[in-house]
């Protein structure tokens, strides 16, 4: 997948899950989904997961730091990119969007909005790494979604701490181009462009 495709995607199903527990696979697989985004599994097992998504047309990603046995090095990614070859990454650190890129792989970069620091810090880095898209974290602060939006051109996927629907038409109407969302049943709702929501 390429990153038009991965933005096309983002655009026309705007729900990514973000799976958590093994048992979640298949109810994650059963989603309209942007992508799933793995934090979950091991060295050992993460290709079955990667391509058990992929058997289904699913663009799936990997939370790098939450994947054991994987050194977070050249080595490490460039055994990512041709042995377990997921569509990308996910990750807060700025040298390893730099290294998945060069790899082919297409990157989220994930970003925690603590304080106004934070928010200098990260559109910094995103002027500095050019992911595919960034991911702003938690949702619960949809205003801060308009301010990167008037900033960069990079999709936005907004994560962390939604628990309703609300919530998530919310953070879409203020400008993200898609959600990112660990709960199991909120991964059944329909957010693609042909619903009910107005952006």
């Amino acid at each position: 997948m390429n990153q038009e495709q991965f933005h096309a995607r983002l655009a026309q199903y705007k729900l990514i899950a973000s799976v958590k527990e093994v048992k979640y696979l298949e109810k994650a697989a059963e989603a309209d989904l942007s992508a799933a985004v793995l934090s979950i599994g091991n060295i050992g097992v993460i290709k079955g997961y990667v391509d058990y998504f992929k058997s289904k047309n699913i663009p799936v990603f990997l939370h790098l730091e939450r994947i054991g046995g994987i050194s977070h090095d050249r080595e490490g990614i460039a055994f990512l990119a041709h042995y377990v070859k997921p569509d990308g990454i996910v990750t807060t650190r700025n040298t390893l969007v730099k290294l998945a890129k060069k790899q082919g792989l297409l990157t989220i970069q994930r970003l925690f909005l603590v304080d106004s620091d934070s928010i200098k810090t990260g559109l910094t880095s995103l002027q500095d790494t050019q992911p595919d898209a960034v991911e702003l974290m938690p949702a619960l602060l949809p205003e801060f979604i308009e301010e990167f939006r008037r900033v960069i051109d990079t999709p936005i996927i907004s994560g962390g701490l939604i628990r309703k629907r609300e919530q998530m038409e919310e953070v879409l109407q203020h400008g993200a181009t898609a959600v990112s969302v660990g709960s199991p049943l909120l991964w059944k709702e329909c957010m693609n462009r042909d619903s009910s929501i107005v952006i």
